[in-house]
């Protein structure tokens, strides 16, 4: 999907462009971030901030703006992160025009699943994740049987294919795979911008009979 992507009817906003009253920080004090013009601003030294909404398997969108910072290299140039569930991060930075994006580039699965294509936009654009997340499968005893899978949309690009991970990121709110989660927005004290963030609820499996139809 392209920025100002509308959300569907049975999409859940997290961040409707008014106010982050149903976000804390990890301390769950209110979010410190600045609301301007249908816009959360990080402000650094406020800390991370996370949904109130928690969630399984779901279709994220999300739109983030990064400040250019010519005099910044690597994790220094708009570093900010979001995090599936508070545990799997999906590493923001401005990493335009970078030929082969690493394991800490934007649209990586922090330190574990590097983009397969750059599809950056230089700074001072917006730019979207449209991420299809399932969640971990567990059993009763809270086992991992299937680890969290990701399929990743970057500038409407496929940068990640059903990727699986070997577990939470670093930075994660906790271990608790496969329970419900909220959506963490990073403070890495850079000018990082979000809006227009919802998902869809997907449900964890489709029908596995065939059902003969009339109409």
């Amino acid at each position: 999907m392209s920025c100002c992507a509308k959300p569907p009817a049975n999409a859940i906003v997290l961040f409707d462009g008014q106010s982050l009253s149903n976000w804390r920080t990890r301390a769950g004090a209110p979010a410190g971030w600045k609301v301007e013009d249908g816009i959360a601003k990080v402000v650094p030294g406020t800390g991370d901030i996370m949904s109130d909404e928690v969630y399984q398997d779901v279709y994220l969108h999300v739109e983030f703006w990064l400040p250019l910072m010519p005099d910044a290299t690597g994790q220094a140039r708009a570093n900010s992160g979001v995090f599936l569930q508070g545990r799997y991060e999906i590493q923001v930075l401005d990493s335009y025009g970078w030929k082969v994006p690493g394991l800490g580039d934007c649209g990586a699965i922090y330190n574990q699943h590097a983009p397969i294509v750059n599809a950056g936009k230089p700074p001072e654009e917006w730019q979207t994740y449209d991420v299809f997340f399932r969640s971990a499968r567990i059993d009763e005893a809270g086992k991992v049987l299937e680890g969290v899978r990701m399929t990743v949309l970057f500038n409407g690009l496929c940068i990640h294919n059903n990727i699986q991970l070997p577990g939470p990121t670093g930075g994660a709110i906790n271990e608790a795979e496969g329970t419900p989660g909220p959506l963490l927005l990073q403070d890495h004290g850079d000018l990082v911008q979000y809006r227009n963030i919802w998902f869809v609820p997907l449900p964890e499996k489709g029908s596995d009979t065939y059902e003969p139809r009339n109409d």
